[in-house]
């Protein structure tokens, strides 16, 4: 999703450039096996993923990390290894699809597999959203269309089936091969492959906060479902644990207040990128995580 990258710099950089500061350093804990044996390292997670795993907008960025990344450190990743003490490396990356597993998305930001060397413990993943940039596409077409009725759904009478089938056409198998890929290079890790939270509610919206007519809210939320269900199903065929955020996210998308609401709105958004997880969502994005771990 290079020009989603794009859109969400546009938005954002602005306002957080040179805004980066150090996080506080999570606690590790060590522990001996028998007395007067070295300290055990504390167990090592990799973070992989897109702007949704990397926190875009989220304050503050992690110190001397690549500015088009976007990554907070407080996603959900530095959450979960400061809950429990481990060792992190995180290279999620704003803008990016299963194709920068494999090679390097920007320059100085290498492929997201090459940091899975050296046997991590534990692998979070979130990615998906970007491929062949379905869901940005999907959702300027239909913010595009809304103010011509902003109570029918001119976004499905114009696109039809044509976002599903993307994702089902190609997004899955781009995500069979990563997932695949991540379980080969971390053959003994627990690899957690996280879904996308709700970003609208399963009727109505709220035009124009989020800019989607009514009845193509319903046809967004269908195709995130879609989304989520590739998801699950590569994630299942790599052994890998899916994370389910579709229940526990219910309530608390953009159209819903601020202090509730996980996910920051296209107008008025506060603390977050556009139409991503504010801090109150990587939180509940970490909790699910942490309650998946073995």
């Amino acid at each position: 999703m290079r020009r989603a990258a794009a859109v969400v710099l546009a938005l954002v950089v602005s306002v957080l450039g040179g805004c980066a500061t150090t996080p506080d350093e999570p606690q590790t804990s060590t522990s001996t096996s028998a007395a007067g044996s070295s300290p055990m390292p504390a167990p090592r997670q990799v973070n992989l993923g897109d702007s949704y795993s990397a926190a875009a907008g989220v304050q503050p960025l992690v110190e001397d990390s690549p500015v088009l990344c976007l990554r907070s450190s407080r996603n959900f990743a530095h959450l979960l290894a400061a809950a429990r003490g481990y060792r992190l490396d995180d290279v999620s990356c704003s803008g990016a699809d299963t194709a920068d597993f494999f090679t390097a998305q920007y320059a100085g930001v290498p492929a997201q597999l090459d940091a899975l060397t050296g046997g991590p413990d534990v692998v979070t993943v979130m990615i998906g959203g970007n491929d062949s940039a379905v869901y940005t596409t999907a959702i300027r077409a239909c913010s595009d269309v809304a103010a011509t009725d902003p109570s029918g759904s001119p976004c499905r009478a114009a696109h039809g089936a044509e976002y599903v089938d993307i994702v089902r056409d190609r997004t899955y198998p781009a995500l069979v091969r990563a997932l695949a890929a991540v379980r080969a290079k971390a053959p003994g890790a627990q690899v957690l492959a996280v879904g996308y939270p709700w970003i609208l509610p399963a009727q109505t919206g709220c035009y124009p906060t989020m800019r989607v007519a009514a009845g193509d809210v319903p046809y967004l939320r269908e195709l995130q479902a879609v989304l989520n269900r590739s998801v699950q199903q590569a994630a299942e065929q790599a052994g890998a644990t899916y994370v389910d955020m579709s229940g526990v996210s219910e309530g608390h998308d953009a159209c819903e207040p601020v202090g509730t609401r996980w996910i920051e709105p296209q107008v008025g958004a506060t603390g977050a990128a556009p139409a991503h997880p504010n801090g109150l969502g990587q939180q509940a994005i970490a909790d699910q995580v942490a309650a998946a771990l073995r």
